[in-house]
Formats: C-alpha cells, sequence, structure tokens
C-alpha cells in the first residue's frame, strides 16, 4: 500500500486519467473528490462489497441485471 500525505485543496493522480482531491478536512473526516473517466465505477468500499456479494449470490440473470444497472450508474457521473 502506498501511503502519501495530503493538505487540503492537494490532489494525487491514478494513472493520467483519475484524480483525488482533498477538498476538506473537518476533524476526524476527510472530505474527498474523485475525477474519473465515466467507463470506471467509483463506490465506497461498503457498497462495492455489497455488489458484489449479490453477485455471488445472485442468479445467473439478475447478476446481468445488476451489472447492466452499474454500467448504467457509472454512465450517469
Amino acid at each position: 500500500m502506498l501511503v502519501l500525505t495530503r493538505k487540503s485543496n492537494q490532489s494525487i493522480m491514478i494513472g493520467d486519467d483519475i484524480e483525488v482531491s482533498v477538498l476538506a478536512i473537518l476533524g476526524e473526516k476527510v472530505r474527498i473528490g474523485i475525477q474519473a473517466p465515466r467507463d470506471v465505477p467509483v463506490f465506497r468500499k461498503e457498497v462495492y462489497l455489497e455488489i458484489q456479494d449479490e453477485r455471488v449470490s445472485a442468479p445467473k440473470g439478475a447478476r446481468e441485471e445488476v451489472d447492466a444497472a452499474l454500467r448504467g450508474l457509472s454512465e450517469r457521473r
């Protein structure tokens, strides 16, 4: 794991297309912004893990529906 220190209004780049910015630091909370291409899905980890659990436990047809819905969400950003 790479660990970086950033202050408010500073960013890091992931590859050429993804920028993660520190927008504000409020006590123990850090507000971040993520700028990524529309085809790159971005989720909070707990949401991502729930999606993965549903994919594994869902019947094949339902998995395809979930995948299509996720693609639709990432296209709306």
